[in-house]
């Protein structure tokens, strides 16, 4: 199979979809893959390593989409991508459709098979491919909220671990999950007061066990949130429906009864966000207030570590890059139940239920579209 690895063309995005290591391995499985010139140069990569591990480099673009079979990626097709995308053709990335009308609609059209990282399951039902991005994502979610938070930066001027005789930064979590615990152990190691929230008691229980003292674990509700907000100094947005909008949790009304320069970091932004005032940033202008309270909704977080974010991520895709470019994708898909929940369309059907729900489109098993 032809696969191609495109640079990444969203705002800021510096991470690439594949390592040499990875071609490495497609090549010696047989594969042909075409990167991008200078694709992976902002996470590390050059062209001389792509090269002696096997790949070709190919400055025009179109032509890149135009050989591959397979085009792999990080982030969701920007228009000139949608433009490039063809029927039959795999297209292997994060899409997150439910949070953008704009880009499904414009997808659907391609009759393209789009496989979505994001929907992915294993065996545990859990999301390996949201995971390693998850995790990066929830660390750097309480970097930014701290520095956010300095005076310089247009908040409180709150130190989150505090310092002898100052009481330290307190933190809301929203969920429970990878994002969430990753942003609380940062917090809690930083030394601030910790409350995360979650609305599945056997995960707070083990949050419960696995957290420090000053971690306090709380039944999500909306009284839990109204009574905590004028008590914290940053707020994560954490929660996650798998390929579904994310619940709005903070209403806008809910903004007055938290601290003028207080932060809101909304790493669910990508799904629609869990707050209503939040819309989609960037790394080049990540912040914006609305009343007195300062938000940061970069939808792509990892792309401003990409060295790491880009090894982390290959790391979890290889394997599925591999089957579908070995097995091709019906067979793939046909023989890993948890790999098929991946498919969100094909042929112009929309194949994942929740992305048919956010537009009212008709939902087409993927049973029928493998048979």
């Amino acid at each position: 199979m032809i696969v191609g690895v495109p640079k990444e063309i969203k705002t800021n995005e510096n991470r690439i979809a594949m390592t040499p290591s990875g071609v490495e391995l497609l090549v010696s499985n047989g594969h042909q893959v075409i990167v991008e010139n200078n694709g992976g140069v902002n996470s590390g990569f050059s062209n001389e390593m792509y090269t002696q591990a096997g790949a070709s480099i190919e400055a025009d673009v179109d032509t890149i989409w135009s050989k591959a079979e397979m085009i792999v990626k990080v982030k969701e097709p920007q228009a000139v991508e949608i433009a490039r995308s063809r029927p039959g053709q795999i297209v292997f990335t994060y899409f997150h459709f439910a949070a953008d009308k704009d880009l499904t609609m414009g997808f659907l059209k391609t009759n393209a098979w789009a496989v979505a990282y994001e929907t992915i399951e294993n065996k545990a039902h859990k999301l390996p491919l949201l995971e390693p991005m998850s995790e990066v994502a929830g660390r750097m979610a309480t970097q930014e909220g701290a520095r956010f938070l300095e005076h310089k930066s247009g908040g409180r001027g709150v130190l989150l671990g505090g310092v002898p005789g100052v009481h330290p930064g307190t933190v809301l979590v929203l969920g429970g999950g990878i994002v969430g615990t990753h942003a609380t152990k940062i917090a809690a190691g930083m030394g601030a007061h910790v409350y995360i929230l979650d609305v599945n008691l056997d995960r707070l229980r083990e949050l419960e066990d696995i957290m420090p003292k000053n971690v306090t674990t709380l039944y999500s509700s909306p009284a839990t949130i109204r009574e905590l907000l004028p008590k914290v100094d940053l707020v994560i947005g954490a929660v996650l429906l798998p390929g579904a909008k994310a619940p709005r949790l903070i209403t806008r009304e809910m903004l007055s009864l938290m601290k003028k320069g207080s932060v809101i970091v909304d790493v669910a932004v990508d799904q629609g966000g869990c707050v209503e005032t939040s819309k989609p940033t960037t790394h080049e202008a990540p912040t914006f207030f609305v009343n007195g309270v300062l938000h940061y909704c970069v939808a792509n977080m990892p792309g401003a570590v990409p060295y790491t974010s880009t090894i982390a991520l290959t790391n979890a895709t290889l394997p599925y890059v591999l089957k579908l470019a070995n097995d091709g994708v019906e067979a793939a898909l046909k023989a890993d139940d948890g790999f098929a929940l991946g498919l969100n369309m094909v042929d112009g059907k929309v194949t994942c239920e929740a992305v048919a729900e956010a537009f009212n489109l008709e939902y087409t098993p993927i049973d029928q579209v493998l048979s």
